[in-house]
């Protein structure tokens, strides 16, 4: 496969209607949020979600989380020792071993990876030529937090379990906006194709798609737009900052309370057509 052609900027618009599109563990599971009041979804959070739509798609992937393991494998050391070419190459093999990497896992030709465990001379580091931006909501979020209570005991005993408290949090409504860019530079030296952005670019779409979870119901996350940027160049007709810039995402009353109560707009470039997706 050829590598990409051309250059990629992105843009997601996101909704979340009564869930905690990212709960934060140093502060009691709350969903992120920055000292301004604005919801986060970090980058990390956002990856992991591509890398289970990949999966889903079909496709290998490195860094798998242990609930949705499909190979077996529940360390990256075990993983990368199943490569046999891996398992065998040594320090000197830096080179060798990336290109390895690259061409059996898409993760890791998309997001790159360091290779570096514990009693393992093999220390390399990959750079991958798609980077994602956290995501933060247009507007300020009111998070409302609700006390729970057991209803059943974990362990065989005397005492009633219902007494056991415990608190959820969740975003009342927010329109959370993230952005990413696709570096041909970077694709060159991993091997990404433009078969492969397509498949980035169909996870992204469907990003919420076999992700419910108590504390994200079905339905409460949302793609509401993906805006994709195809450049006629490799290195871009307009830096990725102008581009992204384009985006405008404004509530239209003083108090949103859905999607509908956004306007989504974006502004032409000269020569650069946007293509705009619904998703699904």
């Amino acid at each position: 496969m050829e590598t990409l052609s051309h250059k990629i900027d992105f843009a997601l618009v996101l909704a979340v209607d009564h869930a905690n599109p990212n709960g934060d563990p140093l502060n009691g599971n709350r969903p992120r949020e920055n000292y301004d009041g604005h919801g986060e979804i970090s980058d990390v959070c956002l990856k992991r979600k591509i890398r289970n739509r990949m999966m889903d798609l079909g496709q290998p992937v490195f860094v798998q989380s242990d609930d949705r393991c499909q190979d077996g494998f529940h360390s990256l050391l075990d993983r990368a020792k199943s490569n046999e070419v891996l398992a065998k190459a040594k320090a000197k093999d830096s080179v060798m071993y990336a290109a390895e990497a690259c061409r059996t896992w898409l993760d890791v030709r998309s997001f790159g990876q360091v290779f570096a465990f514990k009693g393992s001379d093999v220390s390399v580091g990959v750079r991958g030529p798609v980077s994602i931006h956290p995501a933060f909501s247009v507007d300020p979020v009111d998070i409302t937090s609700l006390q729970i209570t057991k209803s059943v005991n974990s362990i065989p005993g005397d005492k009633k379990s219902s007494d056991t408290m415990g608190t959820k949090h969740r975003v009342d409504f927010g329109v959370y906006v993230t952005y990413g860019s696709i570096n041909c530079q970077l694709a060159e030296k991993t091997g990404f194709s433009d078969e492969d952005a397509s498949i980035v670019k169909e996870a992204l779409l469907t990003l919420f798609e076999n992700d419910a979870s108590s504390a994200r119901p079905e339905g409460s996350m949302e793609v509401v737009k993906l805006i994709w940027w195809e450049h006629n160049c490799k290195s871009g007709q307009y830096s990725s900052a102008k581009v992204h810039r384009c985006l405008k995402v404004e509530r239209k009353v003083e108090t949103p309370h859905s999607i509908d109560d956004y306007s989504i707009t974006v502004c032409p470039l000269e020569g650069l057509q946007p293509e705009v997706l619904d998703g699904r």
